[in-house]
């Protein structure tokens, strides 16, 4: 039903308030070049658990778990995810979803099954490709956020932060972006080496520790600061 590339049995920060399993996806278009999960992004790679064996062990984690999150990779990519999603919720889950959301089409069918979206916003939409290497991908990312807004699900947008690939000045302009499209819970997340597929220089110490940083998110009436 799904390439799987792997799963986390237990977590307490994937799905906010909820103890969940995550379900890593296989495959991702694009190439950031902060991405943590390099051993995703190949969509052809074998799966390295079967469907079979992640439903016998939620089967098992009824009562014990609140949710089941797909992550990646890119989970909607993957024709299988709608099907996966019902399944899961038939188990008694709330289901969650993380996507950086470059299929709009595929996200606004993918919508009503899921009980919690979180996003990832790469950049001012206008300088994406930049960091995704695709031309045209903030086009497709500020369609599905909008959508995700319009859903009604419960739902965190969220940007990875490395100061040589964000300046602060592009992140007041995101911040702005998202905060006129109607946002009310974003998140900055500091960036981590640890498995980055890319060597990237050292990130600026406590970069957003800073007062433009405390400005742009009284935008929003939630808005955290999430250490790496």
């Amino acid at each position: 039903m799904l390439r799987i590339g792997g799963i986390t049995p237990y977590s307490a920060t994937d799905y906010p308030g909820c103890f969940a399993a995550v379900i890593f996806c296989q495959g991702c278009p694009w190439r950031c070049a902060y991405c943590h999960n390099p051993h995703l992004l190949s969509a052809s790679a074998p799966p390295s658990i079967a469907w079979e064996e992640v439903t016998q062990f939620l089967g098992r984690r009824q009562g014990l778990l609140d949710a089941v999150v797909f992550s990646g990779g890119e989970p909607t990519l993957q024709a299988g995810l709608g099907d996966a999603a019902r399944a899961v919720r038939a188990l008694g889950f709330k289901v969650g979803l993380h996507t950086a959301a470059m299929y709009p089409d595929r996200l606004r069918e993918l919508l009503p099954l899921f009980d919690w979206v979180g996003m990832d916003v790469k950049a001012p939409f206008a300088d994406y490709p930049q960091v995704t290497g695709v031309p045209g991908s903030g086009a497709k990312a500020l369609t599905s956020a909008r959508m995700i807004l319009d859903s009604g699900a419960e739902y965190e947008l969220r940007t990875t932060v490395h100061s040589a690939l964000l300046s602060l000045d592009a992140l007041a302009a995101m911040a702005h972006e998202l905060a006129a499209l109607g946002v009310q819970r974003y998140v900055l997340q500091e960036f981590r080496q640890l498995g980055c597929r890319e060597r990237l220089p050292p990130t600026q110490p406590n970069y957003l520790d800073c007062d433009e940083v405390e400005r742009l998110g009284r935008q929003f009436s939630e808005f955290l600061v999430r250490r790496a």
